[in-house]
């Protein structure tokens, strides 16, 4: 079992596919990741020798911020601009969007369930 930046890779994968099971690494940085440490296309998780899991482990620790350390770096990014009362901010409190998508339809996945307003009644948009 390849255990990289402490999270446990499938062994019947590509590699390239892999290594984006690591929240931080997408196809891009995978492609990369294995460009530079001439790791072949066709090549699994389970054919990698103990070397070559060591060398993408150092790799990755010495290259880019993943796992933990990232979601850290983005929680407090999200907790500064609500510090210092942004509009991005108090979008962020509000769970709403906070990039400009509109919001009197659509944008459920981050408002969560419709809560029915009792008498409640929507004026239709005005052309």
């Amino acid at each position: 079992m390849a255990r990289i930046a402490g999270v446990n890779i499938p062994q019947n994968k590509l590699v390239e596919v892999g290594l984006t099971y690591i929240f931080g690494i997408g196809d891009r940085f995978s492609r990369q990741i294995c460009k530079d440490l001439e790791i072949p296309k066709a090549k699994r998780v389970n054919q990698l020798s103990d070397e070559q899991i060591l060398q993408i482990r150092e790799y990755i620790d010495k290259n880019f911020t993943v796992e933990g350390d990232l979601r850290r770096e983005k929680s407090l990014s999200i907790k500064r601009l609500i510090d210092l009362a942004t509009y991005r901010g108090s979008r962020h409190r509000k769970k709403l969007p906070a990039r400009g998508q509109r919001t009197r339809c659509n944008a459920r996945t981050r408002k969560g369930k419709a809560i029915a307003i009792a008498g409640k009644k929507l004026t239709p948009l005005k052309k």
